[in-house]
């Protein structure tokens, strides 16, 4: 592992996640050969925003999010000699909520180094869902949205439009996990393919001088096992020169570097496109 650099990384200020210290993420990656890594904490959900997982516990609180910021400005100086390390987060796209996230991003964006744009909620009417809260919850989307390839079609969809959205110069350049939606494909299988779509998805990310999100932690997932996206995306991705970032999507430190072995195209990998406020 030695040498990679991880641009997808929770941390404890992530209310769903673990309490492991920063200091024990970033030792545990100087042990494990890291060259870099990029902390990136669940941003704040926009001011109004109603998050839809029972115990509200999504993102990061806007409250902690200077002490976030305080405490990894701190953490880069005093490492800066072991190890690259970068101030990021991962930015939720809400549909119907770009104002705000753009109003967050132009406020925040200038201390960040790094940054990922994900989708975890789909709209439905006036409602939210989150996708990947548990199997019981993506069930339950599906029988609202009317079946699995109803909740996939809504998830592609939304990422296009995550991907061609006008959130400001501090747009984050990478796309993370794009095909987070399969997180329980063995319990729920679509009946149709999607491989068209995500295609779509790969040349929009071409087209935007984007990056993706090579993310390890599905292959943890026992009703996923494989990571997001896929060797078959991968593969496109590859032969349309598309950057690719490994990301462990580590919510404590034992998830450092998981699923990196079983990827099939670390010799693609890359480091992030900075945040630079550039369009």
């Amino acid at each position: 592992m030695t040498g990679i650099y991880d641009g997808h990384i929770h941390t404890p200020y992530c209310p769903h996640g673990s309490t492991d210290p920063l200091t024990e993420y970033i030792e545990r990656a100087i042990q494990l050969g890291y060259s870099g890594m990029t902390f990136t904490e669940h941003a704040p959900l926009p001011e109004g925003f109603r998050d839809p997982v029972p115990d509200n516990d999504s993102a990061m609180e806007m409250s902690r999010l200077p002490e976030y910021l305080d405490e990894l400005t701190s953490l880069k100086k005093y490492y800066s000699s072991a190890l690259t390390l970068n101030i990021g987060l991962e930015v939720d796209y809400i549909e119907g909520w770009e104002n705000e996230t753009r109003s967050f991003l132009d406020e925040f964006g200038p201390r960040l180094d790094d940054a990922i744009l994900s989708v975890h909620f789909l709209k439905q009417a006036d409602r939210y869902f989150c996708l990947d809260y548990s199997d019981e919850m993506f069930g339950e989307i599906a029988a609202i949205f009317g079946s699995t390839d109803h909740v996939h079609s809504s998830y592609y969809r939304t990422m296009a439009q995550s991907i061609t959205s006008d959130l400001g110069k501090y747009k984050p350049s990478r796309i993370g996990h794009m095909t987070l939606v399969n997180k329980f494909q063995a319990l729920y299988p679509t009946e149709t393919s999607f491989d068209r779509e995500i295609k779509d998805i790969l040349q929009l990310v071409k087209t935007h001088g984007m990056e993706l999100d090579y993310n390890g932690a599905g292959l943890s997932k026992p009703f996923c096992k494989e990571p997001y996206p896929p060797d078959w995306v991968i593969d496109a991705a590859v032969k349309q020169e598309i950057p690719l970032v490994y990301g462990s999507d580590a919510h404590s430190v034992k998830g450092l570097g998981q699923g990196f072995d079983s990827l099939i195209h670390t010799q693609s990998l890359t480091v992030p496109l900075f945040l630079d406020g550039s369009e």
